[in-house]
């Protein structure tokens, strides 16, 4: 074993010792035992315990560390140390500017677990309200975790779309000629993009080839056949198609659906075609409705499109409000009157329903039912002041561990809607975590059921459900599903929408906005929202301001 691989498990440990509060005399000579081993200009591994006992700096105690570390691979202490510290609480001590002590309060104070929690953590801008942290720093940490996220390949959809809009727009630029389309995981809408797929159709694929050789919009060129292939400076990787114009249609419509999804088309046709002059053709040939780029996963909307039976996809514009928001009540950023007033004025919304946390919710500053009166008492202000516009008095309220919601019922329905969500112990097996929901979705007072499985793509895997099970308790009890639109979450997931809308669940677009910018995250929502096949008629915030109105009070009556 080389001393590097040995000086990093001895720093591993004395920052856990740090993490965990051990004697602090004991961190100092493990952090220096550490640094001494590391500049060595000889390999411990070749020493014994009494040559190791012997060398200036490290002394008897740790020789012994080192001797244990090379000869098993492990340290006891270190095992123990990590079999007491959550794995994510780990990972997150690889994060670079974040030491042991910051690690503590992120963990203990704030009762964050991993680096996707973490990085939600940094967009909700809740680390500023931390002890030894700054903006700056949370800056610094959000970034250092997207580099991270980013080395994996992977890379959320609403990471990259500044990046692929320019890098089409590059290309069009250079071909001005050419047929150009975006094809693959991102024009399907994919909340998860692994490489970017460009189709594009031009007379001469050396000519192109040379093109991006000589210009400076990929980085590491190279040509296979005719795939021209690179990255961009973020490391996403790019597959750029190249056909003649010809055949331009038929290559974006292989390479936009799934492979599933174009075997089930191409095998209802009858006639071949290579040259077909748009997509809309290749579909009526399969006897189909066009079926758009989103909904091209497998053969789920196959018999929808033979039927002439597709659904009217939603759009942004059908939205008419927003639910599911925070405000400096709790853990947000804007005042309740500045999410209103960007809502009104800027996105010319008609409604803003307000859902800080509940007094659960300990770490966001949860609202207690003294500070829940007194927030009801500033909206009704406010919508006294506003005119056309409503604030609905709602709340996030956390679902217990036994599944009630965390207000007692004299306080549920002073409020005009309820999103119930979990938060806490998200390490419940499926039954439990199941039979758990289901309880909170039989409360009479639930509007809305928050992000279902709390996941945090490319991070946090969520707690496992019985899908068909919840979404059939929300049919029976007339709860909403929230599709939340935050890029990290997109949860309800959406191939579980279909099941949702045929057993007659309503879905709602709610962007869980901490900041008035937050509440651009819908487009995000209705994005994968289309993916699933929702129409606004079956969204709730795509209802007009009187139309909810009476439906929440229908639900409360």
């Amino acid at each position: 074993m080389e001393n590097k691989p040995i000086a990093r498990r001895l720093r591993l440990l004395s920052q856990l010792m740090e993490l965990h509060e051990v004697n602090p005399f004991k961190i100092k000579s493990v952090a220096n035992a550490s640094f001494k081993v590391d500049k060595l200009p000889f390999a411990v591994a070749g020493k014994t315990l009494a040559e190791l006992e012997k060398v200036e700096g490290i002394g008897k105690s740790m020789a012994s560390k080192i001797h244990e570390l090379v000869e098993t691979g492990t340290m006891t202490d270190l095992e123990d140390l990590l079999a007491a510290t959550p794995e994510g609480v780990v990972d997150i001590m690889g994060i670079k500017g974040i030491g042991p002590k910051k690690v503590a309060i992120i963990w203990k104070d704030l009762g964050i677990e991993n680096t996707g929690e973490l990085y939600y953590a940094c967009n909700e801008n809740r680390l500023i309200e931390a002890k030894g942290f700054g903006l700056k720093t949370q800056e610094e940490i959000r970034k250092a975790i997207e580099f991270k996220m980013a080395s994996n390949g992977k890379f959320l959809y609403a990471q990259i779309t500044k990046e692929a809009n320019d890098l089409l727009n590059k290309i069009e630029t250079v071909f001005v000629d050419a047929l150009v389309e975006f094809a693959g995981e991102y024009r399907r809408l994919c909340e998860i993009i692994s490489k970017l797929v460009i189709v594009l159709g031009s007379r001469d694929q050396q000519m192109a080839f040379d093109s991006f050789t000589k210009s400076n919009i990929l980085q590491n060129i190279s040509l296979n056949k005719n795939h021209i292939t690179g990255e961009l400076a973020n490391g996403l990787l790019v597959d750029i198609v190249c056909v003649e114009k010809r055949y331009f249609y038929k290559e974006l419509f292989m390479q936009t659906g799934n492979e599933e999804h174009t075997t089930a088309v191409l095998g209802r046709t009858k006639d071949e075609f290579d040259q077909p002059t748009s997509e809309e053709l290749i579909y009526k040939k399969a006897g189909l409705e066009f079926i758009k780029p989103e909904l091209r996963e497998g053969d789920t909307f196959i018999a929808k499109a033979e039927s002439n039976n597709l659904p009217q996809l939603i759009s942004y514009k059908d939205l008419k409000g927003t639910l599911h928001n925070h405000s400096t009540w709790s853990d947000g950023v804007n005042t309740i009157e500045e999410m209103a007033l960007y809502c009104r004025d800027t996105l010319k919304l008609e409604y803003l329903g307000m859902c800080d946390h509940s007094k659960s919710a300990f770490y966001a500053k949860g609202l207690s039912i003294e500070r829940v009166l007194q927030q009801q008492e500033e909206i009704d202000h406010l919508n006294k002041k506003l005119s056309g516009f409503k604030i609905f008095k709602g709340i996030e309220s956390d679902i217990l561990n036994d599944g009630s919601l965390d207000y007692p019922d004299e306080i549920l329905k002073k409020f005009d809607f309820i999103v119930a969500s979990v938060h806490s112990n998200l390490k419940m097996d499926e039954e439990k975590a199941t039979t758990r929901i289901i309880k909170a979705v039989e409360n009479p007072y639930t509007t809305i059921l928050g992000h279902p499985t709390g996941r945090l793509l490319l991070s946090r895997k969520g707690y496992p459900i019985d899908y068909k099970k919840i979404i059939d308790a929300c049919a029976a009890n007339n709860v909403v599903i929230e599709i939340n639109a935050n890029p990290l979450r997109l949860d309800l997931d959406w191939r579980w929408h279909q099941y949702a809308l045929e057993k007659g669940v309503w879905l709602s677009v709610n962007p869980d906005a901490h900041r008035i910018e937050g509440f651009l995250d819908m487009r995000f929502g209705v994005l994968v929202a289309r993916k699933g096949g929702l129409s606004k008629d079956k969204c709730l915030n795509a209802l007009s301001l009187p139309a909810i109105m009476q439906v929440f009070e229908k639900k409360r009556g």
